[in-house]
């Protein structure tokens, strides 16, 4: 039996193939590098296709947020509020700022941060509010942006998983203060390796972070202030220029994966499909189910030549890498049983009908015995 991939990005890469390669031929045949047209093309490209006045490239998604905390002021002694459940990068940008990463649980239900419980951590040292639309689902957005009108605190999305996710008509990244992004290969505009950007409202801020992460300047060899080394280079630019136009489409089909899953699932006992919160429109960067037996199932696909994932296994609070906080098994309980439950599908644009319903009958056939 063929391997269904959790991830095929050659598949829906192909059809573009000659469009990159002749991107990249450009950038060599050019010799520049770093920085360079395809940098600010790309920039200015994507600012359009959100509708934002600026973009700037970064070289990953964690320094991407790093550079937007560093603009915002976050400092040593700082608090930041964040959701327990993501990849650890979310809060690394937070302590590479010298702040306390103030993790709240899940929204039930959802995979997105409660707003609920970020009303009950905010404290005289709450500096931002930096929700993460997991997934490709996006966060309660109206619940967030009033918490931070309330308590007069900037509002940070990461949109690291959900580049063109929709809330209300409006895609992420353009509700908060800033927004911050990844190119990770794997993400919904992915990469040929590691890149980031992000975007903020305010002018003055936008430029300071520009410059932070260019070295603390804007022309060479002139420092205003130390920054940090995060640039999005020449090729990464020019091969995400070839991808851009195609993110909408990739991410339709996407949505369309997703329901031939819902559908499949329908009335399937033992297993809950992600739910999605009215007026959004999610993009689906990957597909996660809860069952009882995650494990067992996953076992089970992989003897039928089928790939999965979990993403992630353990709130962050449970990470060796944050026990300094002293937040052991039981603080967060709906984010810790949804990672002891979930699995992810195999999700990607390119994915045929076929393949998913070859998917969705395997996991029927292990629920069922």
């Amino acid at each position: 039996m063929e391997r269904i991939k959790f991830v095929d990005i050659n598949r829906f890469h192909q059809p573009i193939r000659e469009e990159l390669l002749e991107a990249a031929a450009r950038v060599i045949d050019g010799g520049v590098y770093i920085g360079g047209k395809e940098v600010k093309d790309f920039e200015a490209n994507m600012a359009q296709w959100m509708g934002v006045r600026e973009v700037c490239g970064a070289a990953c998604g964690t320094s991407a947020i790093f550079s937007v905390l560093k603009g915002l002021g976050v400092k040593k002694g700082d608090e930041v509020i964040t959701t327990v459940h993501t990849a650890i990068a979310t809060a690394e940008a937070i302590t590479l700022c010298g702040a306390t990463p103030v993790f709240c649980d899940l929204e039930p239900g959802y995979f997105f941060l409660s707003a609920s419980e970020v009303e009950k951590k905010i404290t005289p040292r709450t500096k931002a509010l930096l929700p993460v639309h997991l997934y490709g689902q996006p966060v309660d957005m109206d619940a967030m942006l009033a918490i931070a009108k309330k308590h007069g605190l900037p509002l940070v999305e990461d949109c690291a998983q959900a580049q063109g996710a929709k809330y209300d008509g409006k895609y992420v990244g353009t509700f908060g203060d800033a927004a911050t992004f990844s190119f990770f290969p794997s993400k919904n505009l992915g990469g040929f390796g590691d890149g980031g950007a992000f975007t903020a409202k305010d002018p003055d801020k936008m430029k300071w972070m520009r410059m932070f992460s260019n070295h603390g300047r804007m022309q060479k060899y002139e420092h205003e202030f130390e920054g940090i080394n995060s640039r999005l280079d020449t090729l990464q630019a020019a091969l995400l220029n070839v991808c851009l136009p195609h993110l909408d489409k990739w991410n339709a089909a996407r949505r369309e994966a997703a329901r031939w899953y819902d559908e499949a699932f329908a009335g399937v006992k033992n297993i809950i499909v992600p739910k999605v919160l009215p007026n959004t429109e999610p993009i689906y960067h990957v597909y996660v189910v809860i069952v009882p037996d995650r494990e067992g199932l996953q076992s089970f696909l992989k003897t039928r030549n089928i790939d999965s994932g979990v993403h992630y296994p353990m709130p962050l609070s449970l990470q060796k890498a944050y026990s300094r906080f002293n937040q052991g098994a039981g603080s967060f309980p709906v984010a810790e049983d949804a990672c002891a439950h979930m699995l992810s599908l195999p999700m990607h644009p390119a994915i045929r009908k076929d393949e998913v319903e070859t998917v969705a009958e395997a996991v029927k056939e292990y629920l069922s015995k």
